[in-house]
């Protein structure tokens, strides 16, 4: 995969050369780069802003930059594409698993990280979506830019050392992740559920499932609201809910 990024601060991507998706970079499995849009700018002062038409607090990213450090995304690919172009945006779609699963899937992505007020809107023919972490403001774009690649990356062949961490994730299945425990099995009195040291992988399976659908009831209740059970969860879900009933 290609991941380019257009941002102002191309520095703030240093970490991303970290950990696993480092690793994924020296290996070959994951391309990526960040233009400074900055560079692209064709006005005296260099400046990627102004006021918007018809006033308003605030400064708007200029069209013209974008426009042209995109155009030179497209140019230095090998199929002259700038890929899947995605703007960061608090106003877009709010990102979730689904959706990092969704861009694992194509060949090379292109964010536009924003700053200041916002963003002339003849930058916006130029995406094919806008996404957003949450609802709430970021002094940039960076920041989300890096929580959506690294949730994307995840995804790709040979990215993480088990082929089954992205399967088993939290919401990769509609539910929160069950707990888990390591060695030693009792530490300071804190003992591990005797279920998972049974070898009983059948009871193994149903405790993890329960356990998720019970964080899950507990903490995210929403996650639940549409899904489609089967006859085991709802099952186990009714067990859920007359033993907290109980307590």
């Amino acid at each position: 995969m290609k991941i380019d990024v257009l941002s102002l601060f191309p520095d703030m991507f240093a970490p991303m050369r970290q950990s696993i998706i480092g690793k994924a970079i020296d290996r070959g499995d994951l391309d990526f780069a960040v233009t400074d849009f900055r560079d692209y700018t064709t006005n005296k002062h260099n400046n990627v802003d102004d006021y918007p038409f018809g006033g308003g607090a605030g400064m708007l990213l200029t069209p013209q930059p974008i426009f042209d450090a995109l155009e030179a995304v497209k140019e230095n690919s090998p199929e002259k594409s700038a890929g899947h172009v995605i703007l960061l945006d608090p106003a877009g779609k709010k990102f979730d698993h689904t959706d990092a699963k969704r861009l694992a899937n194509y060949d090379h992505l292109t964010f536009i990280a924003g700053h200041y007020e916002g963003y002339d809107e003849r930058i916006k023919t130029l995406v094919d979506e806008e996404l957003s972490l949450g609802d709430y403001v970021l002094t940039g774009g960076e920041l989300a830019s890096m929580v959506m690649i690294d949730a994307t990356v995840r995804f790709l062949p040979h990215v993480l050392g088990n082929a089954e961490s992205a399967a088993g994730d939290s919401f990769a299945d509609g539910l929160l992740e069950y707990p888990q425990y390591t060695r030693p099995a009792d530490f300071r009195g804190l003992s591990v559920p005797e279920v998972l040291t049974s070898g009983n992988h059948g009871k193994i399976a149903e405790w993890r499932l329960k356990e998720a659908l019970k964080k899950t009831y507990l903490r995210r209740p929403d996650l639940l609201e549409n899904r489609v059970f089967t006859n085991e969860e709802r099952d186990l879900l009714d067990d859920i809910k007359s033993e907290l009933a109980d307590d």
